[in-house]
């Protein structure tokens, strides 16, 4: 078996796939923040799901861990991981040297990528050759798989799409530039849009109110559709994947969210011959509610025959 680890800023998910990559056990637990937290948040959680798929930490044949931040796919060090408190950690190694085992670390978004594509193949059909998985959660990310490899691009900016300026005079976003992506298309975004009266998550707050014929909450959903779809546009104009998978807290919408976005990028087609041609909507899908793709993704990101799923493409055994 495979364990893989996501480190979120408020839970931490690990599971344990089996021979033929399905997820076998599972747990869940808060994470603590901090770096010292963080390590013994990564420890309990092994020792938590090899409790309960009956065997030792060195029995696992791989451990991954995914986790928020800039990663060094080499190293496993982490930085500016700051929703966990954590400025620059070595995490492998204190990882290994706390379970006596050797560890990969990925960004967390990029293991989610990882863990979609082996999601949706294994969902049926064909293989997905190629896959852009959009991370809608407190802020904005795209992870890509490009033939079944995890695309990083020359320093790991590749899929840092909310932060693509998309209103000149816009508000201020923390990376420093105005009218990003992300404070349009996110968690956050919502949050400052429709807070609604804290009885339940902004977006579906916003959903409710505009299902039930509210104006204002039309109007707000139409917009936030419309961002969502530039989001899926971008991603399909510069690496042209088989399909675009979302994913993160606001994927909780499924359906409701899946059409309101295909229809903001049916109305593109219908402006634009050339992305009609394209096929936006037939390639948009939403990750499967309660699976933990990015848990998932880090399991395969810690296989130690990784380096031939980093070097050959899909199928896998």
């Amino acid at each position: 078996m495979r364990l893989g680890i996501d480190i979120g800023g408020t839970k931490t998910a690990a599971v344990a796939l089996d021979a033929e990559g399905s997820a076998r056990h599972a747990v869940e637990l808060p994470t603590e923040l901090g770096p010292e937290a963080v390590v013994a948040t990564v420890a309990e959680a092994a020792g938590r799901l090899a409790e309960r798929a009956g065997t030792p930490i060195h029995g696992f044949e791989a451990i991954g861990i995914g986790v928020p931040g800039t990663v060094d796919p080499a190293t496993g060090d982490v930085t500016h991981a700051v929703n966990l408190g954590v400025e620059s950690l070595p995490l492998a190694r204190l990882a290994e040297a706390a379970l006596g085992v050797p560890v990969r670390v990925e960004n967390d978004v990029n293991a989610a990528a990882l863990g979609a594509a082996h999601v949706m193949r294994a969902g049926g059909g064909a293989p997905v050759a190629s896959m852009a998985y959009l991370n809608l959660g407190t802020g904005l990310a795209a992870g890509l798989v490009i033939d079944g490899r995890v695309h990083r691009g020359a320093t790991g900016l590749a899929g840092e799409i909310g932060h693509l300026p998309m209103v000149s005079d816009g508000e201020l976003c923390p990376c420093g530039q105005r009218g990003c992506l992300e404070l349009l298309a996110s968690g956050s975004a919502l949050a400052r849009l429709w807070p609604g009266d804290g009885s339940a998550p902004p977006a579906r707050a916003l959903f409710d109110a505009a299902d039930a014929g509210d104006p204002v909450a039309l109007a707000v959903r139409s917009d936030f559709a419309a961002s969502v779809a530039a989001a899926v546009r971008l991603l399909v104009l510069t690496a042209d994947p088989e399909l675009v998978v979302i994913g993160g807290g606001i994927s909780a919408l499924g359906d409701r969210l899946l059409a309101a976005v295909r229809g903001a990028l049916l109305a593109d087609g219908e402006r634009s011959p050339f992305l009609a041609a394209a096929r936006l909507p037939d390639r948009l899908r939403i990750v499967p509610r309660d699976v933990p793709v990015a848990a998932i993704g880090a399991a395969l990101v810690g296989d130690p025959t990784a380096a031939a799923r980093e070097e050959a493409p899909w199928p896998r055994s």
